[in-house]
């Protein structure tokens, strides 16, 4: 729940931030003088490409998010028991070894979409993001595409 409340939350002062950017970008685009107006319109491109983005990233929060719940409920959802530093964090050879499963687990069955959000999960666990998201958005296409 305190993730939710920190993406509307981030959600609403990116909201803020648009409106004010968008705002002084139409001032800009107002004034008429030509070096104002190519400011005005690179100042308004900027919230744009921003909303693009942010709509990009939630969308992708909630298709995850999706995916977790479905295999939660079938009782599939890769369990956090992997052994924790003093400071919290996965040790990071058991986090290798549980990795080393689930890719072999995707290596035997590469079009099933719970074997490659596991081994997202994984990645994220080893520390690895980018893998980590590549592989969640393969998990996404793979549950789409079976939808």
């Amino acid at each position: 729940m305190r993730v939710r409340v920190a993406v509307v939350l981030l959600v609403v002062a990116f909201a803020f931030y648009v409106v004010t950017i968008g705002w002084r970008g139409a001032l800009l685009v107002a004034d008429g003088r030509p070096a104002a107006v190519a400011l005005g319109v690179g100042v308004l491109l900027l919230p744009l490409v921003g909303c693009w983005a942010v709509w990009r990233e939630v969308r992708f929060g909630l298709a995850t998010q999706r995916l977790a719940q479905e295999l939660a409920a079938a009782g599939l959802l890769p369990v956090d028991d992997l052994p924790r530093r003093p400071s919290g964090r996965i040790d990071r050879d058991a986090a290798m070894a549980a990795f080393e499963d689930h890719r072999h687990e995707v290596e035997r069955r590469p079009e099933d979409w719970a074997a490659w959000y596991r081994l997202a999960t994984a990645y994220d666990a080893a520390g690895d993001r980018r893998r980590a998201r590549a592989a969640a958005r393969r998990a996404i296409a793979l549950h789409t595409a079976g939808e």
